[in-house]
């Protein structure tokens, strides 16, 4: 029986993946801080007959000693990992400025340090038994700059980076990772995220319907069916993925233009 280890599995694109794979008979072990949202999505999961296959662990994957020991435990309960989907992250938007040093480093340990972590933990068993998929979640935000994301942006193209070094060191051990970048997507943290997005941001964004949680997380689990290395979501981001040097030019130019014509009104 496949095991899937789901951080950020309490809410959100997590949760939604946990149904799926809940669903194929999956065994699932979810990672989250908060242990009474954790025990929400069990209970929610258990109402769908999926109890006995379910096992979480708080954890907050910025802390890389919590993180494997919690890991480790799930290997213990259920066996070898067989899919790690690193789902957890935060967002706190805010310019450059007014950003502290302390939120920057917030969202750059738990993005991407958190997902290394993960990875960490069931890295060396994946390549020993030459089988494994791991699915790493970056954003939209990882493949273009938005005006009071710098912190957001900077984790998320970091992850990028290590998605595509990571693929190269693992593709001759038989184990396959991916890269996934949703757009805004429909979240309990997208909701927080709104009350803190700079108008500059919402004035060049806020037009893009947010996308449902199932229907990325049913796009990111066909991806690691296939073993697709890169998954992206709708016409401008696949265009920024594959043509981004070309793309780019014309998106800042846009993104300068309404930020430029909110200032003449302010």
């Amino acid at each position: 029986m496949t095991h899937v280890i789901i951080t950020g599995g309490s809410s959100g694109i997590g949760l939604a993946l946990a149904r799926l794979y809940a669903a194929r008979g999956a065994r699932i072990s979810l990672l989250a801080r908060s242990l009474p949202a954790l025990e929400a999505a069990m209970t929610e999961l258990a109402r769908h007959g999926h109890e006995p296959s379910i096992r979480i662990e708080s954890a907050d994957v910025a802390d890389e000693d919590q993180t494997l020991a919690a890991i480790r435990r799930c290997e213990d309960a259920f066996g070898p990992c067989d899919i790690l989907i690193t789902s957890a992250g935060i967002v706190e938007p805010g310019r450059f400025d007014a950003l502290s040093s302390a939120a920057f480093h917030r969202q750059v340990q738990t993005n991407l340090f958190g997902s290394i972590h993960a990875v960490r933990a069931v890295y060396a068993a994946m390549t020993e038994r030459r089988s494994g998929r791991i699915m790493l979640i970056s954003s939209g935000a990882g493949l273009i700059g938005i005006y009071g994301y710098t912190a957001y942006c900077a984790s998320k193209f970091a992850l990028h980076g290590f998605a595509d070094a990571l693929r190269s060191e693992a593709k001759p051990h038989g184990v396959n990772v991916s890269v996934c970048f949703p757009p805004d997507t429909e979240t309990p943290q997208f909701s927080r995220e709104l009350e803190h997005r700079p108008l500059e941001a919402t004035v060049i964004m806020g037009r893009i319907a947010p996308w449902s949680s199932a229907t990325v997380a049913l796009r990111i689990a066909r991806a690691i069916d296939k073993g697709q290395f890169e998954v992206f979501f709708g016409w401008t981001l696949w265009a920024l993925g594959r043509f981004g040097s070309a793309v780019k030019p014309v998106l800042n130019w846009w993104f300068d233009r309404g930020i430029q014509r909110l200032g003449g009104r302010r």
